[in-house]
């Protein structure tokens, strides 16, 4: 084996550092978001919290903690999300892709090492007696041949990162392993949030069943005034009819809303990766508060919603590519090294007469490809650009989702208030119109006019809070759940 100074070794190893600090691309710098984002709480924040009704988030709010249904106080709601974090394969799947992703990025960082590769054999052939040969006298005879080759070596081969090939690959796995850990905290929330939707739905389905369950009672004694009236000829048919009409509608719109409920329910049992059979949730009232959300800055959404994130990161990949492709224009510079032992019998195979070796450099340059290379390059390029405008695209939908459920809490907040005082007074007419009823100063299609808008005004009010606690869990949802992006760098 040849040996070197110290000195050239030396400056072997700084010329190889100094190459290997060089890398070919354009470094990657954060794209803006092509939106103006605030990022102080001087200045506007979001347009439809100018009312001052909303504050901005401090560091002890409890949002930002990761367990953000805990925010509505409800036992059986965490129970389920528990199960889900377990059970749900859609989280399963997203979990396993960034598995993939990470395994994938250390593909491309197994890349800085040599390759070593252990090879033995032995072989043994010949040729028959019939095959001619020339022999020491110049004679052509025949004459058979039989030969042994024992082989033991060790191979190694290693493409140094001159111009950076490898160290952009390894930028773009890694970046990609991050979008794909985001991604799987994208799925997780969505989850998450479609559970608790469908979870509150759930309960308001069930008030809404109670109400028509006393509704029904209620008309059922209506309809039973009204025949004793028409038995003692105060009322005529057509009024029973019209009781009985009422009673009927009232009936199929309960079977309706069962039906609602049971869907709601297999909905959740496969959210909790349950089948429908195994997952029963008993019917109970609604007790749980609307939580105060505290909003953050509008740039703080980069940071804090995991969509962005992934988007951020694969602009980070496709920069790196961009690197990977120009790197084909220049040669590839390897080592390459063989040493072992070979022989034709077993006795003699490890001795020195029969060891070989080999080391040398190697170097690869295309000259012509067609235009593939420069395709590539171009290709790689295009590629940036679509993950730039995706994640200006990204942005812009987070910004709009927190806009349109800020306005939904604050318009909702002012419809439920007006509601209220609109089941108040339906109530109150209804109770005066079945006095006057009784007392034979009305007809009964005053009492079915009262009832009817008293119980829609009922079943407004309960579907007016249903959207209320759908656009609290979609607009803490938007704002990123309680999730940031320095989670990224901690599932590396």
């Amino acid at each position: 084996m040849p040996r070197f100074s110290p000195l050239i070794r030396g400056g072997l190893f700084f010329l190889l550092y100094w190459l290997s600090a060089c890398a070919v691309g354009p470094d990657y710098k954060r794209p803006d978001s092509a939106v103006s984002v605030p990022d102080s709480a001087a200045q506007n924040n979001y347009k439809e919290a100018q009312s001052g009704a909303w504050k901005m988030a401090e560091p002890s709010e409890r949002v930002q903690r990761g367990n953000w249904w805990e925010l509505f106080g409800d036992e059986q709601l965490n129970a389920l999300q528990t199960q889900l974090l377990a059970s749900n394969q859609t989280v399963a799947a997203a979990e396993a892709r960034y598995r993939q992703a990470r395994a994938a990025a250390q593909v491309a960082r197994a890349a800085y090492f040599p390759d070593l590769t252990l090879n033995a054999s032995a072989t043994r052939g010949g040729t028959g007696a019939g095959t001619q040969q020339l022999t020491s006298q110049n004679n052509i005879g025949s004459q058979q041949t039989i030969s042994s080759q024992k082989t033991l070596s060790l191979d190694a081969s290693w493409e140094l990162d001159v111009w950076g090939r490898i160290r952009r690959e390894v930028e773009a796995g890694e970046a990609n392993a991050q979008a794909s850990a985001a991604d799987y905290s994208a799925a997780l929330l969505s989850a998450q949030a479609e559970l608790a939707q469908n979870y509150f739905l759930l309960r308001i389905t069930d008030a809404q069943q109670q109400l028509l369950n006393r509704t029904v009672i209620d008309y059922q004694k209506s309809l039973q005034l009204t025949q004793n009236q028409y038995q003692v000829g105060v009322a005529g048919r057509a009024e029973v009819t019209q009781a009985q009409a009422q009673l009927k509608a009232a009936q199929a719109q309960a079977v309706d809303v069962g039906i609602d409920r049971a869907q709601l329910e297999h909905a959740i049992a496969i959210l909790i990766g349950k089948a429908p059979v195994d997952a029963a949730i008993d019917q109970t009232d609604i007790d749980v508060s609307l939580p105060e959300i505290p909003l953050t800055l509008p740039s703080s959404l980069l940071e804090r919603r995991p969509d962005i994130a992934a988007a951020e990161r694969r602009v980070v990949a496709a920069n790196a590519q961009i690197g990977v492709a120009r790197a084909a224009y220049f040669p590839v510079l390897g080592i390459s090294a063989s040493g072992g032992y070979r022989s034709d019998s077993f006795s003699n195979w490890f001795t020195a007469p029969n060891r070989f070796w080999s080391i040398g450099p190697s170097l690869a340059l295309p000259l012509f490809d067609g235009g593939l290379r420069s395709a590539q390059s171009k290709q790689a390029v295009a590629a940036y650009d679509e993950t730039v405008a995706n994640y200006r695209q990204t942005v812009l939908g987070g910004l709009q989702e927190v806009e349109d459920n800020l306005v939904a809490i604050d318009h909702l907040a002012q419809e439920v208030q007006f509601q209220l005082e609109a089941v108040a007074a339906s109530r109150e007419a209804l109770q005066l119109v079945n006095n006057q009823y009784k007392a034979g100063t009305v007809s009964f299609l005053n009492v079915i006019t009262a009832e009817t808008t008293a119980f829609t005004n009922e079943r407004t009010l309960l579907q007016a809070q249903g959207r209320q606690y759908t656009a609290s869990v979609l607009l803490i949802k938007a704002l990123g759940g309680g999730w940031r992006s320095d989670e990224l760098s901690a599932k590396q």
